[in-house]
């Protein structure tokens, strides 16, 4: 079957079914089990093209048409829609151009309001760009034409089913159990951590994973653009997620705004998704007035390159000297996690460091874990140092764990 077929088959069924967006999956199935056999007739295919077109037509009513083999696949972890011709996959940490494609643009286009009507969130050349999730948590993200030349353009994050945990990670290896072991007696002990990384190198993933550390019996609160953090340990957790203005630009949320609203919500913790902007003041205020143990993260090429980048977002957002800005950075983080790829696109850990303060110069940095590349894709994530400002781990009494988890160690041969 061609994609005229497709589609004419598939306006016969709504044509059947009266557009009805109400009826139950047996009941598409039904129409279009009727749809086929008419057709039949004309179009002769075998009983496994049949089936395949079964679910293509199904998955164009009621999912999200060619684009579910992807959804599905486990092994894919980025869906790139470009125009109606390409789709790339992110498969196994490489891009790979797929066989698929759409009829045309209109067929993107009617794609693209299926993902958003349930999000109650609006994008047309007005306000051509819009971030949304999918009902499996997935995040999408979309620009129309004219800012996008190439047509609409599609890009959905995807997320592991069940959240992710220490344990997955370190499956994949992206880092060695006895590291597990030592950022659990951090998050543990209630120090804030800022994960930085580019585009795509697991920042949202650690924050799962860290998150598992969490007691089961703390306050939660979680603000990001588009909800994607899974958390299901805890059961007093508030998600908050952003707004965009309406048509009329009215009663936009912010990312600054649900900061704000979170400190009157008596947190343990916040969590915020990403800082991308001026709401970086409120997030550090936060950090800095009791909210210990606190995770964000953010764009940047390392960890000290994090630093300065939340110096530029802090300015952003309220007029203030430099040097009270740094004073601010350094009395709000504790610990820094830098992420990246490697050249054939495994996830690591390249490097952590332990913020001890600003001297009025310069932020005074202890390099805790360092990855280093070797021939090919070996390499060893070294330990550095320990951690100097151990008053916590002493006051939630994960010392002893932590010096443990640091001799299991540096006792292995940490290859991965």
């Amino acid at each position: 079957m061609n994609h005229f077929d497709k589609q004419k088959l598939r306006k016969q069924i709504l044509q059947q079914m009266d557009g009805c967006n109400y009826a139950t999956d047996e009941d598409i199935y039904r129409e279009i089990d009727r749809a086929i056999l008419r057709e039949g007739h004309v179009c002769y295919g075998t009983l496994p093209e049949k089936k395949d077109l079964r679910e293509q037509l199904f998955y164009s009513i009621r999912g999200f048409d060619i684009l579910e083999e992807y959804l599905k696949d486990e092994d894919v972890t980025e869906i790139m829609v470009i125009g109606a011709s390409r789709i790339f996959v992110e498969k196994n940490g490489r891009l790979e151009r797929t066989e698929s494609s759409f009829s045309g643009e209109e067929e993107v286009y009617r794609l693209i309001d299926q993902m958003l009507a349930p999000t109650n969130r609006i994008v047309n050349e007005v306000s051509p760009i819009v971030d949304g999730r999918l009902p499996d948590g997935s995040r999408v993200h979309i620009i129309l034409p004219p800012i996008s030349l190439e047509g609409p353009a599609i890009t959905i994050r995807k997320f592991q089913k069940g959240g992710m945990t220490m344990e997955k990670l370190i499956d994949f290896g992206e880092f060695p159990a006895a590291l597990a072991e030592i950022l659990g007696t951090l998050v543990r002990s209630r120090y804030n951590i800022l994960i930085s990384g580019s585009t795509n190198s697991g920042k949202s993933s650690l924050i799962n994973a860290l998150a598992g550390h969490i007691m089961p019996d703390e306050r939660i609160i979680t603000i990001e653009d588009s909800a994607e953090l899974q958390f299901y340990h805890v059961e007093n957790l508030v998600r908050l997620e952003t707004r965009n203005a309406n048509v009329e630009g009215m009663n936009e949320i912010t990312m600054n705004d649900l900061i704000k609203a979170s400190l009157r919500m008596r947190p343990t913790r916040i969590i915020v998704g990403e800082v991308r902007g001026a709401e970086a003041v409120s997030m550090l205020q936060a950090f800095s007035t009791g909210h210990n143990g606190s995770f964000s993260s953010i764009h940047a090429n390392a960890c000290r390159d994090a630093l300065l980048r939340l110096e530029t977002m802090v300015l952003m957002g309220m007029d203030m000297p430099l040097r009270a800005v740094q004073g601010l950075i350094a009395s709000s983080i504790d610990i820094l996690i830098h992420l990246g790829r490697l050249p054939s696109g495994r996830r690591k850990i390249l490097e952590i460091s332990e913020l001890l303060g600003f001297d009025g110069t310069d932020y005074r940095m202890n390099p805790l874990f360092r990855y280093q590349l070797k021939k090919g894709e070996q390499g060893n994530l070294q330990l550095v140092n320990e951690i100097v400002d151990n008053e916590r781990l002493l006051s939630y009494g994960e010392f002893d764990n932590y010096k443990n988890a640091l001799e299991r160690f540096d006792g292995n041969e940490q290859k991965v």
